[in-house]
């Protein structure tokens, strides 16, 4: 099974070459580098940290980072020691600078979706779907740059979702034992 998900990533990643133009790589570019170190959820955040009715929900979406990012970059990534497809590249082949840690699963698109999760409980319909649309861009520009494989994202994607979900349970438990 491992070698068939290994073929399918492989082939996505040798024909990504084929979906590449300047505008597109600037527009991925941007989305990637808009989730290194979670800096657009931190910024979408802070609207809700400091309007009271949306505090709990800031609080959240931060507690919900820092769970899924320790599941994901501290734990599995460590565990998985996938080598990402860049690390095959040739230097004049990258589009950003090669990641120094592992691939599997994508923290980028791990932390994305466990704000997505958090937004889809707690926020209205249309801001949900503007995190959603930010963390499905994210993703794809993993996918798009090349440092990721496809099973990464699609494995971070459920993970954040799980994630998320379970740190608003987790969180609501906090705040009635604190209430």
């Amino acid at each position: 099974m491992f070698r068939r998900v290994q073929a399918l990533d492989d082939k996505v990643i040798d024909n990504i070459i084929k979906f590449r133009s300047p505008l597109k790589n600037r527009i991925m570019i941007a989305a990637s580098t808009a989730g290194n170190g979670g800096m657009i959820w931190f910024a979408i955040c802070m609207p809700f940290l400091i309007y009271a009715p949306w505090r709990v929900t800031g609080a959240n979406i931060i507690f919900a980072l820092a769970f899924t990012q320790t599941l994901c970059e501290l734990i599995l990534k460590h565990i998985v020691r996938r080598e990402r497809p860049v690390w095959k590249l040739a230097d004049e082949e990258q589009l950003i600078h090669r990641p120094k840690y592992y691939s599997f699963p994508s923290g980028h698109t791990s932390a994305s979706f466990c704000v997505v999760s958090v937004a889809l409980m707690r926020c209205s319909p249309i801001t949900t779907l503007i995190v959603f649309i930010c963390a499905v861009m994210i993703a794809l520009s993993r996918v798009y740059l090349r440092v990721h494989y496809l099973s990464d994202v699609l494995v971070g994607m459920v993970l954040g979702l799980v994630c998320g979900l379970a740190s608003v349970s987790l969180f609501d438990q906090l705040l009635q034992a604190f209430a």
